[in-house]
């Protein structure tokens, strides 16, 4: 291989002990250290369903500027009306437009032609994609499998130009939008393909109190957690209960 034989070895030559020293020393980044994201704009398409509106609610008590998205501008900014909190609404192209990052909590029967229509409105943004592909029958819910592998993973593969990241999948819109629980606990498993992305998304999970967001792999590993929430459903409607995820030992 070029570059990889002695004549190259002799040119580096052997590393100083002030180097080695130097290299042995550098800490470990810590993985809770995440950046601030108190400034950051965030728009929710689909806002205006359970689980984008519980997101939004929680995210904008916690101090975050939230735009609304829906088909309809009016619909929006009613629900944001009734979630106050400084709460905008706007249709789904303007508020992909005015947002740095822009969750997507739309049915999954409509994500992909929705993603697909706002591909320019979403160029160059970090997109949170929470859809969970569930199909239901007599038996309860069952887990879907896209064609490229998971709801995220269509999310990429249709906006090559932003940078999809996967979370909020587990989050109980029952509980995110009842104004009397001042904590949700629970953990958010966040998936991507970029470190800093992801670390954004923890970070804004943790805006909400009692949220951790916890690194849980590449988006090729999505499909297990929207599917998980299958379970979810089962154990929810057998003990009447909000059931959310706490990794532990960590």
């Amino acid at each position: 291989m070029s570059g990889a034989g002695p004549e190259h070895a002799r040119k580096v030559g052997p590393m100083t002990s002030t180097s080695t020293d130097s290299a042995q020393k550098a800490p470990a980044k810590d993985p809770w250290d995440l950046p601030d994201v108190s400034g950051l704009v965030v728009g929710v398409l689909g806002g205006t369903g359970p689980q984008g509106k519980g997101l939004a609610y929680r995210l904008a008590r916690a101090g975050q500027k939230v735009i609304i998205g829906s088909r309809a501008a009016e619909r929006a900014q009613a629900a944001a009306d009734e979630l106050g909190h400084g709460v905008e609404g706007a249709d789904n192209a303007e508020t992909a437009r005015r947002s740095d990052i822009v969750i997507v909590a739309v049915p999954w029967d409509g994500h992909g032609k929705t993603l697909e229509s706002l591909r320019e409105e979403l160029a160059g943004k970090l997109v949170v994609d929470c859809v969970n592909p569930l199909g239901f029958d007599k038996k309860g819910a069952y887990a879907l499998k896209p064609e490229e592998g998971s709801a995220a993973e269509q999310a990429a593969a249709l906006l090559p130009d932003s940078r999809v990241t996967a979370a909020f999948h587990h989050l109980s819109a029952v509980l995110l939008q009842d104004p009397e629980i001042e904590e949700i606990d629970t953990d958010v498993m966040v998936l991507g393909e970029e470190r800093a992305d992801v670390e954004i998304v923890q970070a804004l999970a943790g805006r909400i109190p009692g949220m951790r967001g916890i690194f849980s792999g590449r988006l090729r590993n999505a499909h297990q957690v929207e599917s998980l929430v299958a379970n979810l459903i089962s154990v929810n409607r057998r003990y009447k209960a909000h059931a959310g995820l706490r990794l532990t030992d960590l």
